[in-house]
């Protein structure tokens, strides 16, 4: 069981839209590089989309900038150093699932477009991940002393051989917009009951892990069931398949069956399941390939 920070939990909580730079500068194909340069100098930048008549064609950096002046070409436009196979992020994207792909790639920058119709609405950068995780930690510091004397146990006033609260959950398979608010709602029920906040990050992480697996690996989704009693919180995820041919290998970090496509997404790093054994106290997986799966997790509160 690993111990889960507040900043750690947040990358899980936040959209690409809460933290994303909305408000920003763009160059268009024709631009040379010497103004572009320019640009950096000023705004203290160190790339910029590209746009063509509204539409995202290209994104051009500092080492663009550096190349052409190397090459002697800094009155060359754009057009002719830019990138044109460009990396994007939606706004709807868990913050975690960026900072995956900026991770993997390098990159310095994602250009965020509107899932629907492709348009520039703004620009992440490992910078606007702290600044937006910071500005959201404060929030949460100035809400917490507010509410911290009208919070209150749930179970402690409640007197019974058996009390417990079941919470169920239903995932849709591919819906990548709504991804993580299965996790989300999950919490917030928690956070009502008293849980503390510490099992609320562990519980926050793995839920969100397994609600993605859903979303990414079945046909059909599935479900997430949890079981809240005054000492324990165990966490049922089913779904009909297809089922894990080899278990013990899909516990391996690293090991992932998504498609190009998914990981191209910041998705299926093949980590899910590492990272729910990591922060459960216990954690069990049955499945069957013609039957599917089921994921049961617990936590000690």
């Amino acid at each position: 069981m690993s111990e889960i920070t507040r900043m750690q939990e947040l990358l899980y909580e936040l959209r690409v839209q809460d933290v994303m730079t909305r408000d920003v500068i763009t160059v268009s194909p024709e631009t040379s590089m010497g103004e572009f340069g320019d640009l950096l100098r000023i705004h203290r930048m160190s790339g910029a989309p590209v746009l063509d008549k509204g539409k995202l064609v290209g994104v051009v950096s500092i080492q663009d900038l550096i190349q052409a002046l190397e090459a002697g070409q800094i009155d060359q436009p754009v057009s002719d150093w830019m990138t044109r196979q460009v990396e994007t992020l939606y706004p709807q994207e868990r913050v975690i699932a960026a900072v995956r792909e900026l991770t993997q790639t390098g990159y310095g920058r994602y250009p965020v477009v509107n899932r629907t119709t492709g348009k520039l609405v703004g620009i992440l950068t490992h910078e606007d991940v702290i600044k937006g995780s910071l500005k959201r930690l404060d929030i949460d510091y100035r809400r917490q002393e507010r509410e911290y004397h009208a919070i209150h146990s749930f179970f402690d006033d409640v007197a019974s051989e058996d009390t417990h609260i079941v919470l169920r959950y239903t995932v849709q398979a591919k819906d990548f917009e709504h991804g993580g608010e299965a996790s989300t709602r999950f919490k917030r029920s928690l956070q009502h009951l008293g849980i503390s906040p510490q099992v609320l990050r562990r519980v926050a992480i793995a839920t969100y892990e397994a609600e993605m697996n859903l979303i990414l690996h079945t046909t059909e989704g599935g479900s997430i069931q949890a079981t809240v009693r005054p000492n324990a919180i165990q966490i049922d995820i089913t779904d009909p398949g297809p089922g894990i041919p080899d278990v013990e290998l899909a516990m391996r970090p690293g090991y992932s069956t998504a498609p190009s496509w998914i990981r191209e997404m910041g998705f299926g790093a093949g980590m899910g399941l590492k990272n729910i054994q990591d922060c459960a106290d216990e954690m069990s997986l049955t499945s069957d390939p013609a039957q599917g799966t089921h994921l049961q997790i617990r936590f000690d509160t």
